[in-house]
């Protein structure tokens, strides 16, 4: 806590002399690096990225579901969800399997390869900081939501499109697997 108290206290002396912008760099900067180094973990214990972690527990969770449904709830395109579980079941984590009452819909499936490893798997960034936010006062999470809002939109972000996945670089990265074949 006193931690916490000595940052405070750095940003106001730093509001002070005019540069507050620094704090603000600061904190944006410690945003990124946590994210990467979270996401490098990721990568280097199980070889997933933090949207193949979301898509699979999304799986997991909902049990047969539709490849819509996981797009809804992990909040990407259909493409990209699709591009996804192509990876996936190539490396034989996933696998889908058309409806037997409705040919248009196929179901995603986690394989026992893929629940073992998802068992094995750090908890996705946004967990932890997901349940500190809701934790905080109603009028802090909307303070903090405006100041965020108005932080893109001063680096001309607002236009970007991104899904609540803390992670860096492209969804449809590489992830470091190299598979047989």
């Amino acid at each position: 806590m006193s931690n916490l108290k000595e940052r405070q206290g750095d940003a106001i002396a730093s509001q002070a002399d005019g540069k507050s912008y620094e704090q603000v760099l600061v904190a944006l900067r410690r945003v990124i690096r946590a994210t990467d180094l979270h996401s490098k973990q990721l990568s280097k214990h199980v070889g997933l990225t933090g949207p193949q972690l979301l898509i699979m527990r999304t799986i997991r969770d909902l049990g047969e579901v539709t490849i819509g449904t996981i797009a809804d709830h992990v909040s990407l395109s259909q493409a990209t969800v699709t591009t996804i579980l192509d990876r996936l079941e190539h490396r034989n984590l996933v696998y889908r399997v058309r409806s037997t009452r409705d040919k248009r819909k196929v179901h995603a499936h986690l394989t026992d390869d893929g629940a073992e490893l998802l068992g094995r798997a750090p908890l996705p960034l946004q967990d932890n900081f997901i349940r500190k936010f809701q934790n905080l006062d109603q009028w802090e999470q909307s303070m903090i939501v405006a100041s965020l809002q108005r932080v893109a939109n001063m680096m001309d972000a607002d236009d970007l499109d991104a899904s609540p996945v803390l992670d860096v670089g492209s969804v449809l990265r590489e992830d470091g697997w190299k598979g047989k074949g």
